[in-house]
């Protein structure tokens, strides 16, 4: 933005999850008096998307819990929420977006807050790829639709399958393990979470995975989804010409960032919508935030970061933007994954590491496991891993927030206490 947004402009914010829900009450928190239009595609209030793979599939946890914020409560922070509203284009010259329904709304001040897709089986040309009980999680209606085949599955005494081994495919299996259910994991990579985690921690949470009795198939190689006379799901054919019976696959292959929207009006988008620290995009009067960005960071390349946290904070940044302001999204990024009753808390990023330490007996029994690795490229700490262990993953956060690295000898030490290590 060229100036601050003022008392008579309008803000449109496209997507209400995390971020677009963040940056509107923001704005309204830095002193933005305008309009502000919160639009979704979906019919839903703002609602938390974490708990969908976890308490509330297992049941645990009911649809009021889920509301992030009622349409009463924006309304009375003058925030007008529309949903079933589907954004079709985006005019940067007249600053307009285009509605589904023919209508226009105008802008001084547009945030993308798009999210993300789960890829599908069917971009991998993958027969019977759209057969009736394929499905993945992302939305209320994704984790409703799963709900509803897993009720029929323990009924019918039928089996999951869930293909990826990443956090919402291992947190789907855990749930679907809870409710009884026979429970298959295909992961094409040779371990578990590859991406994110070190290999001596996958290997520890393909056992776990292994204890609540999962059958876990590592190096899987997907042939086909048979489907019976009604055209539904009722087994994986591998490659080498087995087959896993199933009444339900659960697609986790990852996510792509919904930057369609933004690449048709011309914005800068790899990977997702290219922001600065503050959420800036290529043109002046958009920002973005969330899922849907990819961020610049010092070095020249894109970072992605899927997370609450992520979008908590660029929602913050991409509003002060929009008002003139300089807020850099600059804290430790943190993430979380709950699977049975392990609760993993990762601070930092680990990609370049090259040395590891570990806090804690991680070699011991796994129903009382409590400990952290810790990862170092050189002698500098890059991240920490906790599993039940939130008192080190708070320390981790505060000696990566301050750029302290104490040695691998330090960490590894039960002996000494991680807080003593941060500088007063």
């Amino acid at each position: 933005m060229s100036t601050p947004l003022q008392a008579e402009d309008s803000v449109i914010i496209i997507g209400a999850g995390q971020a677009g829900v963040q940056t509107a009450e923001a704005l309204r928190t830095l002193g933005f008096a305008g309009a502000i239009h919160l639009l979704v595609d979906e019919p839903h209030a703002p609602y938390h998307r974490p708990p969908l793979s976890k308490a509330w599939l297992a049941g645990e946890m009911d649809a009021a819990q889920l509301v992030m914020r009622s349409p009463e409560v924006l309304a009375r922070k003058s925030i007008r929420l529309r949903t079933d509203c589907s954004v079709q284009a985006i005019d940067r010259a007249a600053k307009t977006v285009a509605l589904a329904d023919g209508s226009q709304l105008s802008y001084t001040g547009l945030v993308l807050a798009t999210g993300s897709t789960p890829r599908t089986l069917s971009a991998l040309n993958l027969p019977g790829a759209d057969a009736k009980g394929v499905l993945a999680l992302r939305s209320l209606d994704d984790a409703s639709a799963i709900s509803a085949h897993m009720a029929t599955c323990v009924e019918k005494s039928l089996g999951v399958v869930v293909i990826g081994g990443g956090f919402i495919g291992l947190e789907v299996a855990a749930t679907a393990r809870k409710k009884g259910l026979t429970v298959t994991v295909l992961e094409a990579a040779p371990r578990l979470l590859g991406r994110v985690l070190a290999p001596v921690l996958s290997d520890w949470y393909a056992a776990l995975h292994r204890s609540h009795g999962v059958n876990l198939v590592l190096d899987a190689r997907v042939a086909a989804i048979e489907v019976d006379a009604t055209g539904a799901v009722s087994a994986v054919r591998m490659a080498d010409g087995s087959a896993v019976p199933a009444g339900l696959v659960v697609v986790g292959i990852g996510v792509n960032a919904n930057d369609q929207l933004a690449a048709a009006a011309g914005l800068a988008c790899e990977r997702g919508i290219v922001v600065d620290a503050c959420g800036r995009t290529s043109d002046s009067a958009i920002v973005a935030a969330g899922d849907c960005t990819a961020r610049r960071v010092a070095d020249g390349t894109l970072l992605r970061l899927e997370s609450v946290q992520n979008a908590t904070e660029q929602g913050k940044s991409a509003a002060a933007a929009l008002m003139g302001q300089d807020r850099p999204f600059t804290a430790t990024p943190w993430f979380w994954s709950d699977q049975y009753d392990k609760k993993l808390q990762m601070a930092g990023l680990s990609m370049g590491a090259d040395a590891w330490a570990v806090r804690g007996n991680m070699a011991g029994d796994l129903a009382t496991a409590s400990f952290t690795v810790f990862h170092f490229q050189g002698s500098k700490l890059l991240a920490a891993d906790s599993i039940n262990a939130s008192k080190d993953h708070l320390a981790v956060r505060k000696l990566l927030d301050a750029g302290q690295s104490p040695t691998a000898q330090q960490v590894a030490d039960p002996a000494v206490e991680l807080a003593s290590l941060i500088a007063k």
